[in-house]
């Protein structure tokens, strides 16, 4: 009976109009002048690496199991549950009683237009502290913006006193102040201490980037009045790249929702991503975009792991390591950029460039004979600089020897000119 439908309803009119649509669709499915590309019938095949630069780092297999899990959907209430669980380790990682946490979508740069794109709109003024490439980029995102931008620069590894950056405001009154904690293309961890009471008095908002040290460096967003403070995933926190916590205090929720006008992003605009991840006290939430799950189930875990092993200690063992890797780089003959031991950054240390040595041919023999990445400087110290970063679940003495081991063999096997 059904063949004998089928075959009726060829027959009828309709199937005839429909027939050269059918002989079009099936031309159009059957004129593909494109390959399958030769690379994609192949398996997929990742090297081993040791990434002893400035990040990402190694992850552990706790967090790389964690990220492989099945994925489930992004409005999920067992997602929402997991969001609920970050946001309290973030909460715990900043050291902060902040309601207003979340993790972007996407690096640390997502979380650095995120801050400006919502505190600051065009025509304001914005004060930028540049002693390395991060602050170079925010002036250049608030200036994209419409901001009006006022830089403080130093050179690498220089830093700003508190009076310096009190001036500053008293000349430019901004409503926005950045600056780098750990500055990673020069290997300084900034002192923080008083400059949010300064912020406070002169009614602007004090911005700090954390990618670089967070969790490597304390840091404590409530006692030291930092507005916003954000950070990355892949270096100390041990997860895979792609994932950015930040945080909002009420002084910043005050300032940027009570805008004149809406964000320039609607991707990273916080009264959208306050609904998404709970914070805004409304009974549902509602989309808004598709989270990284399996970004976020990786960032779960690796804050999880800071908390079981706790911030105190995971400051001091990134402080150890980091002094035995500066007494070897001594025993080597090789100097330390960054002279003050107290305004180094334990997660990436830089060195000055070996007198008479080619740092790129350096690293390249680095990585072709010891599978291990370190880098050059970014920004304003390239030539300046090479890193090492041994950060999470890379910082340990071992690794450490490592490093020190291939830097050596370098020194040995790579041309010194006779200048």
């Amino acid at each position: 009976v059904g063949g004998e439908l089928a075959a009726a309803a060829l027959d009828s009119p309709l199937a005839a109009r429909s027939a050269p649509l059918l002989q079009r669709l099936e031309r159009s499915m059957s004129s593909v002048t494109i390959p399958p590309p030769a690379c994609m019938l192949r398996p997929l095949e990742a090297p081993l690496r040791y990434l002893f630069g400035p990040g990402p780092s190694n992850v552990p297999p706790r967090v790389l199991a964690a990220g492989g899990r099945p994925i489930i959907g992004h409005l999920h209430p067992e997602m929402y549950e997991i969001m609920n669980d970050i946001k309290k380790g973030i909460q715990y990682a900043f050291q902060t009683e902040n309601n207003m946490t979340i993790s972007m979508s996407g690096s640390g740069h997502a979380a650095m237009e995120c801050a400006v794109f919502n505190t600051v709109e065009p025509g304001e003024s914005v004060l930028v502290a540049i002693n390395g490439i991060w602050g170079e980029r925010v002036a250049e995102i608030a200036e994209r913006m419409g901001a009006n931008v006022h830089r403080m620069v130093k050179t690498p590894g220089g830093y700003f006193t508190n009076k310096e950056i009190e001036q500053a405001m008293q000349k430019h009154k901004p409503v926005l102040f950045f600056l780098t904690h750990g500055e990673s293309s020069a290997g300084l961890c900034h002192p923080i201490d008083g400059i949010g009471d300064i912020c406070r008095k002169h009614d602007c908002l004090f911005l700090v980037d954390t990618v670089a040290s967070l969790g490597a460096a304390p840091i404590f967003m409530d006692k030291q009045n930092i507005d916003i403070l954000y950070t990355g995933s892949q270096k100390a926190l041990n997860a895979p790249p792609g994932t950015a916590p930040i945080s909002f205090n009420d002084r910043a929720c005050h300032k940027m929702f009570n805008r004149k006008t809406k964000p320039v992003s609607y991707l990273f605009d916080m009264t959208h991503l306050s609904n998404y991840w709970g914070c805004d006290g409304k009974p549902a939430r509602a989309y808004h975009h598709t989270g990284p799950v399996s970004g976020f189930f990786a960032l779960r875990e690796s804050l999880a792991i800071l908390a079981e092993r706790g911030l105190e200690e995971s400051w001091r063992k990134h402080k150890e390591v980091a002094a035995y890797l500066y007494r070897g780089l001594e025993d080597l003959g090789i100097k330390l950029f960054i002279p003050e031991r107290d305004l180094r950054l334990p997660s990436v240390t830089t060195i000055a460039i070996p007198k008479g040595y080619d740092w790129r041919e350096m690293l390249a023999y680095i990585m072709k004979h010891h599978q291990m990445e370190m880098t050059g400087g970014l920004g304003p110290s390239i030539g300046m600089v090479m890193r090492i970063g041994l950060m999470g679940y890379n910082c340990e003495k071992s690794n450490a020897d490592m490093a020190l081991h291939a830097l050596a063999d370098a020194l040995k096997n790579c041309r010194k000119s006779k200048a």
